[in-house]
């Protein structure tokens, strides 16, 4: 087919994308805990040049209360260059798919043809996802080069596993079916990704519904029951291949993040927490011979801290854990992103030598403890710390919100979490600083909390490039 016809923000390789014109608008979604208001869809102005930047300029509710809005992402983008006369004419990343963590419905969003004033579609309802795919509780969902994958966290009936993958139509949003064909022992699930030209696909592992939904259990932590272990499948046909345990006390195996470069075997998994002494790490997984190995390459300790200051978990404990909860990785697999969400620090690491990171930045806000305040609000202490984080195409700009998960947030900070967000502006040669003039929070989110972020045609985390 002729390349003209295809969407322009269906980049061939991540230089082409990261030479791409820069993201104008970013998209945030916005939840009330209490329930009592309708979960939104956010619009944020990003374009520095701009007399509204920094400023919310898009607001689209959903018609049901409870649904936590959570991880979302494009209904296409550039996977869909993998197959050689795969049928993607008139397909264009233009959709966003919003799943309901708490009540597993799925929202469609179209973007166009207005992208600050987005309009609901399409809903999916639960009992859809329930009786074709047998989930619930969707979480994450990724752009495959024939569909949407959506991992969920539940089995059908909502509270218990195995959790997996359901496969949904990129252009209908229709749920076609569970995209595992062979689970062998995978039970908990969270994330899942890919190596394109490697036909594999990984995933991790949380809790089911019913370990995570009020809150971090301390019996179940400390027993060591969330997930713990990696798992390798056959991409093409939904065949388990491997398991990689990382060891039981490396708890909460979430955010996966593989290398951009289509060729290359490699990628890193956030570990929220060691219950052996509340040290976070990274591991990088990798090809060894004929199967997969996982090292760990990143450890954080955790930091001392007066009891007095712990919310009620972690008196006993003295210590501030940093709370792993999302990494990511830059579209040229240069700088690593680790939001330290229990100390409120979000890292920088150069992981040119993927096995081997250095760190090269390291900013704070928020924190259990710090508090750490916005320079553009200095008397402002801010709650939650860096929970999401994502990434420019271009690598110059880091978003990150505070929120985790409702019953989380209240858990360790149980003062409140408030709503905001931050944009980092990166040095190529590493390093970052906080951009003083960005700085939505509280009242411009209308009282609600603030999870993911997607940016206007693609981020380093919702492409996988098919060419080099």
């Amino acid at each position: 087919m002729n390349h003209s016809d295809l969407d322009p923000t269906f980049y061939r390789s991540a230089a082409e994308a990261a030479a791409a014109p820069p993201e104008r608008l970013a998209y945030v979604v916005a939840f009330d805990r209490a329930a009592q208001k309708p979960d939104a869809l956010s619009v944020i102005d990003v374009d520095p040049g701009s007399a509204t930047y920094g400023r919310v300029v898009g607001w689209t509710e959903v018609p049901h209360l409870g649904n936590e809005l959570h991880h979302f992402g494009w209904n296409a983008c550039s996977s869909a260059l993998k197959h050689e006369g795969h049928q993607i004419e008139g397909l264009a990343r233009r959709y966003l798919i919003v799943p309901g963590l708490r009540s597993s419905r799925l929202y469609v969003f179209d973007t166009q043809p207005d992208p600050r004033q987005p309009t609901l579609s399409k809903i999916v309802d639960s009992s859809e996802l329930a009786a074709k795919a047998g989930y619930s509780r969707p979480h994450t969902l990724h752009c495959g080069p024939d569909g949407v994958f959506m991992t969920c966290l539940g089995g059908a009936d909502g509270s218990d596993g195995p959790g997996g993958i359901a496969l949904l139509d990129h252009g209908t949003f229709d749920v076609l079916r569970q995209w595992e064909t062979d689970r062998g022992p995978q039970y908990l699930a969270y994330d899942a990704w890919w190596h394109l030209n490697q036909n594999t696909l990984i995933s991790s592992e949380w809790g089911t519904p019913a370990m995570i939904e009020d809150g971090l259990n301390p019996e179940l932590l400390l027993a060591n029951k969330y997930g713990h272990a990696i798992h390798f499948w056959d991409l093409s046909t939904g065949r388990h291949q491997q398991r990689v345990d990382l060891g039981e006390q490396y708890q909460m195996a979430l955010e996966l993040r593989p290398s951009h470069d289509p060729d290359a075997a490699w990628g890193f998994v956030g570990v929220v927490i060691s219950t052996e002494d509340l040290s976070a790490s990274v591991w990088r997984w990798h090809r060894d011979g004929g199967v997969w190995a996982v090292d760990k390459v990143i450890t954080i300790p955790a930091e001392p801290a007066d009891p007095d200051l712990l919310p009620p978990a972690l008196k006993p404990f003295g210590a501030v854990p940093p709370l792993v909860t999302d990494i990511d990785l830059s579209v040229d697999d240069t700088y690593l992103y680790i939001s330290c969400w229990g100390t409120g620090e979000l890292k920088q690491f150069d992981v040119r030598d993927p096995a081997d990171p250095k760190e090269t930045g390291s900013v704070r806000l928020g924190g259990i403890v710090g508090h750490t305040a916005h320079p553009s609000a200095p008397n402002q202490p801010l709650a939650g710390g860096p929970q999401m984080v994502e990434i420019s195409r271009n690598g110059r700009r880091v978003y990150v919100t505070n929120s985790l998960y409702g019953a989380w947030d209240d858990q360790f900070y149980p003062d409140g979490v408030g709503a905001w967000m931050a944009v980092m502006r990166i040095d190529p040669d590493g390093g970052m600083t906080i951009d003083e003039s960005f700085f939505p929070h509280d009242e411009d989110f209308r009282g609600l909390r603030v999870h993911q972020v997607r940016l206007q045609g693609g981020d380093a985390s919702s492409d996988s490039y098919c060419y080099r």
